[in-house]
């Protein structure tokens, strides 16, 4: 509480709350809160102790229901912000963390959540699948088992070919093709899960249409070199956002790593005495690549001058408080997105795989083999890195047949 207030009138406060709040100010100094709102957070929770005290209601007789009639009663005398709501849930987590108020009793799972937390432990244990497209294949699952049972009973022996291809049908026209790919993939996975079960008795998972999809029929969207460079050379690297920035976009560029595997970096993973980084690839893969020196100063920099205070062993945290990892790989396409802005660039694509498409492109121009690419990269699959052979636009010219008529 003398880190948080100046005045330490409040650390002696009577009523149910006087011997946590210590605890909660403690709590929010450690989450990377500013001063202003550390200060204005720990006296709402005062406030609420003497709302508490004037109705005789005890600390073990707290739970959420009592939030919104004392916020009622906190709004005839004060004007309420946007953070009172999450403020008292902190409070009361705190003190469920500390057994001294019991942890509300949820609801039983309905027999859907019950399926559907079964096929994820499915996808997690037989299939190996990143939590990320768990998520993917669950969305799709519960909009399907929505649209056929609606809120009643889920009966999958009651399936037929003509639910599968209707929902197919209906959902296509209003997602992108990549996602009716990820949808059919999801729903045959799910079907097969069904009948490992025994709850189908019939290869529905056949029945789910097959979307087109020409492989190599694209060409990968990647910056150019020069663009790679005006994006990194954008960022202030004075302050500590700019400085997570940086080293962010700088293994995005040098080392091709996907946003999902820099959330997942944690400080265990870098080996500074071998120069080494290890990757949580997909599958749940483990990988070794050679740290470059100045992929390394800007993370160094960073853990140095600009990562908060927290008890997250992730590597790179969230600029605003409360302190702690990326919730989801979006948060590194946020970052892309505004350095490009920043940049003045208007490329194709926003995302932060366009940085992993530019370092194969780049190593392939340099002589680099399509074998080395795939290595760097961390490829299962030769075939997936062959498509970069198309970029490579000087070699293939000397393929190229005469045109029949000669050249004009």
């Amino acid at each position: 509480m003398k880190q948080v207030f100046k005045a330490h009138r409040l650390c002696a406060q009577d009523g149910p709350l006087g011997p946590y709040i210590d605890s909660y100010a403690a709590e929010m100094r450690s989450e990377g809160y500013a001063q202003h709102t550390s200060e204005l957070q720990v006296r709402l929770v005062a406030d609420f102790g003497h709302w508490l005290a004037k109705r005789r209601i005890q600390t073990q007789e707290i739970t959420a229901e009592l939030i919104q009639p004392y916020l009622r009663a906190r709004a005839r005398r004060r004007r309420p912000t946007g953070n009172d709501v999450s403020a008292l849930h902190r409070l009361l987590d705190l003190l469920i963390r500390q057994g001294v108020v019991s942890a509300p009793v949820s609801p039983p799972a309905t027999p859907t959540e019950r399926l559907q937390a079964e096929f994820r432990l499915y996808l997690q244990q037989e299939r190996a699948l990143a939590a990320t497209t768990q998520d993917c294949y669950l969305t799709f699952v519960s909009e399907f088992l929505t649209k056929r049972f609606g809120t009643g009973p889920v009966d999958l022996s009651r399936l037929c070919a003509t639910d599968i291809t209707g929902f197919v049908r209906r959902r296509a026209i209003t997602i992108h093709s990549r996602r009716v790919q990820l949808m059919t993939t999801a729903l045959r996975s799910f079907l097969g899960f069904a009948r490992y079960r025994g709850d189908i008795d019939k290869d529905l998972a056949a029945c789910v249409p097959a979307v087109a999809n020409w492989k190599l029929s694209t060409i990968p969207r990647a910056l150019p070199p020069d663009q790679v460079e005006l994006v990194l050379a954008s960022i202030d690297r004075k302050t500590a956002m700019g400085r997570r920035d940086y080293a962010i976009l700088l293994i995005l560029a040098r080392l091709g790593l996907r946003a999902g595997e820099i959330r997942m970096l944690t400080l265990e993973d870098l080996d500074w005495q071998e120069g080494l980084i290890t990757v949580r690839g997909k599958a749940g893969r483990y990988s070794q690549l050679p740290l470059p020196v100045d992929v390394g100063a800007a993370i160094a920099d960073y853990l140095r001058q600009g990562r908060p205070t927290a008890s997250s062993r992730c590597v790179f945290l969230r600029a605003k408080a409360p302190a702690g990892g990326f919730r989801g790989q979006c948060g590194i396409g946020s970052i892309v997105r505004h350095a490009l802005a920043r940049a003045g660039i208007d490329a194709a694509r926003t995302g932060a795989h366009q940085f992993r498409h530019a370092l194969a492109c780049q190593m392939l121009r340099q002589g680099a083999s399509l074998s080395e690419i795939g290595e760097l990269l961390r490829h299962r699959s030769p075939q997936t890195t062959a498509i970069y052979a198309k970029v490579d636009l000087t070699s293939l010219a000397t393929l190229a047949l005469p045109w029949p008529g000669g050249a004009r």
